[in-house]
């Protein structure tokens, strides 16, 4: 309990810079007494500390005091605020005041380097903060999840990572309803309820073992004709593009393969084509016909 007290009057201190005794008792629910025996403690333990009398005096840290300044380096405290940071656009009531408190301590302002909105531009479907919960706190998220084929099911899942891949965000977790692992895509979660029930932790698999019964991953090689190239860059790896001499680009990439992927390799009209693997060349082929139909 002390050393909790110690603590919390040197964070008082580098925050207002100068406290009455009376002040810190009131604060701390001691008596002045006691914040006295904890300012000589404080100053034995070699924290500078000083106290002026009369009008205006008080009790204060030396100026340019940091706490802690030789176990965290400057780059490891920027490091620390700057995480901290980007925490705080996930979850502002739960970082903002940690925040706070670490600049303080540290004697440094933390750099607004990241903006994250999950939302939607309409407002919804921000579960992000709310998962978050419920994976830290082990706790069992009800939901209705819409599979590629745009099917309804109601799944209770034990959360346990959230993953960003390949330009979206999924859940991983496991599924009690199924009883396996399964990775849900964020975007087609809805009806999201955290509850009061807890898990017991598991271990996650690797990403390239962890199953995922819904989609399936297929190497795709892609021919885009050269009006394309301003997409090019933006969709794909520069690793998996090799430009042709003629202004056209092969791509070779992998994609777990639904409904999403159809409509965006449709996307780029008829300046794409499917080259391997067959099956997939014949699908396209096949939705193409479908579409032209509408027209006719």
């Amino acid at each position: 309990m002390q050393i909790n007290r110690l603590f919390q009057i040197v964070y008082i201190l580098l925050h207002k810079r100068k406290v009455s005794s009376a002040e810190l008792a009131t604060e701390l629910e001691v008596s002045r007494r006691t914040i006295c025996r904890d300012i000589d403690i404080l100053s034995t333990a070699g924290i500078p500390i000083y106290t002026e009398k009369g009008k205006g005096g008080g009790i204060s840290l030396l100026p340019n005091f940091v706490l802690n300044k030789s176990i965290l380096s400057e780059h490891e405290q920027s490091e620390i605020l700057s995480a901290l940071h980007g925490l705080s656009n996930v979850k502002k009531d739960d970082t903002a005041q940690v925040l706070q408190k670490m600049s303080t301590i540290f004697n440094k302002e933390a750099a607004n380097w990241i903006e994250v909105d999950f939302s939607d531009w309409s407002g919804e479907n921000d579960f992000f903060g709310d998962l978050k919960i419920a994976i830290i706190e082990r706790r069992i998220a009800q939901l209705d999840y819409y599979n590629s084929y745009g099917q309804k099911t109601f799944r209770r899942i034990e959360p346990m990572l959230l993953w960003f891949k390949s330009k979206s965000w999924y859940l991983k977790g496991f599924c009690l309803t199924k009883q396996d692992m399964r990775v849900y895509k964020l975007s087609r979660i809805k009806n999201l309820t955290i509850t009061d029930e807890h898990f017991l932790p598991r271990d996650l698999p690797d990403e390239q073992d962890n199953p995922n019964a819904e989609n399936q991953r297929v190497k795709l090689k892609l021919c885009i004709e050269p009006e394309m190239a301003y997409r090019v860059y933006d969709d794909f790896r520069e690793d998996a593009v090799e430009k042709q001499p003629d202004g056209s680009f092969i791509v070779n990439i992998t994609f777990e393969i639904d409904n999403w992927v159809y409509g965006f390799l449709l996307s780029y009209g008829r300046y794409l084509e499917v080259i391997e693997p067959e099956n997939i060349r014949n699908l396209m082929k096949e939705e193409s016909q479908n579409i032209s139909k509408k027209y006719l």
